[in-house]
Formats: C-alpha cells, structure tokens, sequence
C-alpha cells in the first residue's frame, strides 16, 4: 500500500494553506520561486502574538564586511539562561526574520527560551556559503555578549526549519570546526544535499508543498555551476560532510511524505556512526511543514520541540 497523506493535511492543502505551484512556474527561475515562497510564508501571520515576547532590531558586521540584520527575542520574566541562533526557511533563496516573525515569538511564548534569529543571505544574489558564513558571524556575536544577555555560551543551540535547518547544520559544522561548542543542532525537516533531485514515485505523485521541481531550483540558484558537482562544500550542502565526529547532539524531524525524509535519515544515521547522540523522528503520512500546518490543531507535532528548547 502507498503512502498515505494526513487527512488532516490533505484537506488543508486543498483549502489553499501553503505556498501555492502555479501553472506558470518554469523550473530554475529562482526569483519566481522566491514569491511562490515568500507568499506562502505570510500565511505565519495568522498566528497569535504574545505580548509578553519582545524584539530587538540589532545590525552586526559579518566577516566580510556585510551589514547583517538580526533580531532578539525574549520573554517577559524568563531568563532560562540559554539560547537560540534561528534560521528561517525559504528555500535558501526566499523568507526573512519579518515573515518568520510571528513563527519565532511562538516558540520564544511557548519555550521561554530567547531566540536570536538571523537575516542570512539568500541565493541566487549571495555567494556560495554566505548564508552559513554569516550563522557563524551571528553565534560568535551571541557568544561574545553573553553576559550581557544572560546567557550561558555553553547552552546556546542552532534551530531552523527546512532550509533553515540545513543552514543550522552548516552553521554546526563550522562551529565544530572554530572550536565552539554547541549545545545542540534543531533540524527541522532540513534542507541537507544538492543531489535530492530524482523523484521518489511513491513522493512525486503526492500533494505537496515542496515539490521536487522547486528543491532543483533552490540548488541550481545556490550552488550555480557547482550544482550537482562534487565541489559542494558541506558549509552550503551539509550532506556532503564526510567528518562527523564532534558535532553537536542533534534533534531532527520529518515527514515521512517530505522529499528530505531520505537525506534526514541518512544525515542522523552518519551523526550516530559518529557517536553523537541524536534524535529522529519521522512522521508518518506527513508532507513538508506539516508542524505548522497543524500549529493550531495538534499539539503534540510541538511537544518535542518545546522539551528540545527546555532542556538546553
């Protein structure tokens, strides 16, 4: 029998929820998917605000010299000493920390845990690696203030969902690789290999919200002629890391529907060769973002996020 998608799911995709596949959408024009997306990504703004959460606009300087736009969440009588780096979905090549907005007050409402979420530089306009290179820019800068903000440097985590997981795992990578300890990697339904480009038949022929024709879209737009290529380094395409060893723990979730489902599992199995403890858990008969489709409706697509950010 075949996958079977969420009924639930199902029928939110035939009301409209989720970045809509027009007919005119041509395969490699990134721009277009950049709209498709960030259209999609306003439907966020449906979620309730907590007056409690507040924000700070901050602007650093990231290692070469670009004005990198950041935002700091915190709650209203909540100093658990920990944090968060986040990095928004999109693709890589769409979303921003103002369309995540409503998305990070969430979590900071729900967990209690500041957040400091990071504006990173999108493809086709950013260079190989910019949006990694500048994750990187913003933990040190997290990590050279954390006294200042309450925070413990040895509990501060990376977080980030599809495109944003895999910039977290590119972020971790590099963290490793400085020397920085990290208290754990949030990967949510990731983004991880360039090659997820062939579809699986029991995927293609699915409702989906992240369809195989926009992934080789996203890769094409970040990775220009070296897509596909085994030049892809790991700090933009973390599949194609080879040393595992050292990373920090990880949380990592996905549907069981979603074309990343391979690559996360893969990508968990190569962390625990590595002895690093990590935690998987694949959802059955759900596609891409199913958590925040049911944000309102089932709580329990939550719950392991929540004692993942507690527990830091």
């Amino acid at each position: 029998m075949s996958f079977q998608l969420d009924p639930r799911i199902a029928q939110l995709i035939a009301d409209g929820a989720g970045p809509a596949s027009p007919a005119d959408f041509r395969e490699g024009d990134a721009r277009h998917l950049r709209r498709i997306l960030d259209d999609g990504l306003t439907q966020l703004s449906a979620l309730p605000i907590d007056p409690t959460v507040s924000s700070e606009a901050l602007s650093i300087e990231a290692s070469d010299g670009h004005r990198l736009q950041l935002r700091w969440y915190s709650k209203e009588g909540s100093a658990p000493g920990s944090a968060v780096v986040h990095f928004h979905g999109g693709a890589m090549v769409a979303g921003s920390v103002d369309l995540y907005d409503p998305l990070v007050r969430t979590y900071v409402a729900w967990t209690g845990v500041p957040i400091l979420a990071v504006d990173y530089r999108l493809a086709p306009e950013a260079a190989e690696g910019a949006a990694a290179s500048d994750g990187l820019a913003a933990l040190m800068w997290l990590r050279e203030r954390a006294d200042e903000l309450g925070v413990d440097p040895s509990r501060i985590a990376v977080m980030g969902d599809s495109a944003g997981g895999g910039v977290a795992a590119a972020v971790a990578i590099l963290a490793r690789d400085h020397g920085i300890h990290l208290a754990k990697q949030v990967l949510i339904y990731p983004m991880l290999d360039d090659r997820t480009t062939e579809p699986d038949p029991h995927l293609a022929a699915a409702p989906t919200l992240f369809p195989y024709s926009f992934n080789r879209t996203a890769w094409t737009a970040v990775l220009g002629e070296h897509e596909g290529t085994r030049t892809a380094a790991p700090s933009v395409a973390p599949a194609r890391n080879t040393d595992f060893a050292g990373l920090a723990p990880a949380y990592i979730e996905v549907g069981e529907m979603d074309i990343f489902r391979d690559e996360d599992v893969v990508f968990a199995l190569q962390l625990w060769r590595a002895g690093v403890s990590t935690e998987l858990h694949v959802h059955p008969g759900m596609p891409h973002a199913f958590d925040v489709l049911l944000m309102g409706d089932d709580p329990r697509f939550q719950a392991g996020k929540i004692r993942v950010l507690q527990s830091l």
